[in-house]
């Protein structure tokens, strides 16, 4: 989970503070202190790290801390105002030109996902912008890299410009060129990349640029390389002027230094985040809301959006409908459980509520996304009427939806009593009774 290392010791940190009354100016040059190896352990860079302390005890030590009623509340508030200017301010959109085709040049280092965000990218502004995007195969050099791009463009219904036997920079301006005969008013360029930066890329990379013009020049890099995640953005920088940053596998890193220190190293702001390696697994990246995550101040908006992306209104409608009715099934009940399934794992969802990191139970709690699995195989496994009326389901039933589902007798015993609680518990409160039982779960 992205900087859980690093959000676990601030989190700390910041706690330690509340217990004070007053602070001394020792007090907060020693948590200043914890602060900055906590950043250095989470491999941020050292130059950034040294800024951030010094920009941070300025304004703790002065009088906005000092003569505070409440001076660790403003001290917190100081550390997640300067954590979102340092990963950028607020949100960065992307800028791209009014006259179609738009052209986004994807750049960066063998390995990185390039070739996965390009497909994503597309994806993402298909739905979200009404965009019709083109991919387009420029990476020559490495084996599968074009039947790579084919099999993720196929999959997501988005054509796949290539030339057979033709230079990069040639495939790069034929597509641009004829993007509007094919109805398609967005080019995004995959191009190749290699395992350390050499002049011949380069070179290669700044003559696609100068053929294509692009409106966007975005640089992918694995969150998880750490502080060569930085050195790989500075270099790419100062030859190509790139005009923002995708970091990949963020939620792999526990640390997070790539993400706190490429923009202050570049100037260029993160505009992407990948989440997973499911097509839609990226994320605008919103500084503000990671900041509150590292701190553990939660990441509601974020939660609403992926409820609002995940949850069809009007099937949403038909089950408020059945619930008043009380005829809310088994159907019903899988229905809900594939729409929660689309937010993503559950235990990054509950990451994000205010307080979960920071409460002892809550952050121990071990979500089992293999107990939905085994729910929806022991409802697969029942018949349509079985699923309507879960009352008709015998012991003989049981056995053989346990067999069917390769799961125990048990299991679908407790599928069932959970199922007939919801149901008491939702006639109750229509009612206007407050039952007497626990809150049925399904993980």
């Amino acid at each position: 989970m992205a900087f859980e290392g690093l959000s676990e010791k601030l989190q700390s940190i910041m706690q330690k503070l509340k217990g004070h009354g007053k602070l001394s100016e020792k007090e907060i040059d020693s948590a200043l202190k914890e602060v900055r190896i906590a950043l250095l352990e989470a491999d941020v860079n050292f130059r950034v790290v040294k800024s951030f302390i010094e920009k941070v005890r300025e304004r703790a030590i002065g009088a906005e801390v000092m003569q505070s009623l409440t001076p660790a509340q403003q001290v917190v508030k100081i550390v997640q105002s300067e954590l979102i200017d340092l990963m950028g301010g607020s949100a960065s959109k992307l800028e791209l030109g009014q006259t179609p085709p738009s052209v986004i040049m994807m750049v960066g280092l063998q390995g990185s996902g390039k070739t996965t965000t390009s497909a994503k990218i597309a994806n993402l502004l298909r739905k979200a912008n009404n965009r019709r995007p083109m991919l387009v195969a420029c990476d020559t050099k490495r084996p599968a890299a074009v039947k790579q791009l084919e099999t993720l463009g196929a999959q997501i219904d988005i054509p796949v410009h290539y030339v057979e036997g033709a230079s990069p920079e040639a495939i790069a301006k034929s597509a641009v060129e004829g993007a509007l005969k094919s109805g398609r008013d967005l080019v995004i360029l995959d191009t190749a990349g290699r395992l350390h930066i050499d002049e011949e890329l380069m070179q290669e990379l700044e003559r696609i640029k100068a053929l294509t013009s692009p409106d966007e020049i975005l640089l992918v890099v694995d969150a998880m390389t750490g502080q060569d995640a930085v050195n790989v953005a500075k270099a790419f920088q100062e030859r190509l002027d790139i005009t923002g940053v995708v970091l990949t596998k963020l939620d792999g890193d526990a640390r997070g230094g790539a993400a706190l220190s490429v923009r202050a190293v570049t100037g260029r702001p993160i505009k992407f985040a990948g989440i997973g390696e499911k097509i839609d697994g990226i994320e605008v990246f919103h500084p503000d809301r990671m900041a509150s995550r590292v701190l553990g101040m939660g990441d509601i908006l974020t939660v609403i959006e992926k409820a609002q992306e995940a949850f069809d209104v009007e099937q949403a409608r038909k089950i408020e409908a059945k619930l008043k009715k009380q005829e809310f099934s088994l159907e019903d009940f899988l229905v809900q459980l594939k729409e929660i399934k689309k937010m993503g794992p559950i235990g990054d969802i509950l990451s994000m509520m205010p307080g979960f990191s920071s409460n002892r139970k809550l952050k121990d709690l071990k979500v089992d996304e293999k107990q939905m699995a085994r729910v929806e195989a022991i409802i697969y496994s029942m018949t349509p009427g079985e699923r309507r009326r879960p009352d008709s389901i015998d012991s003989s039933r049981k056995k053989r939806i346990a067999a069917g589902s390769g799961t125990k007798v048990q299991d679908v015993n407790a599928l069932l009593k959970q199922y007939e609680e919801t149901k008491k518990l939702l006639k109750a409160f229509g009612g206007g009774k407050r039952p007497k039982m626990r809150m049925p779960g399904i993980f």
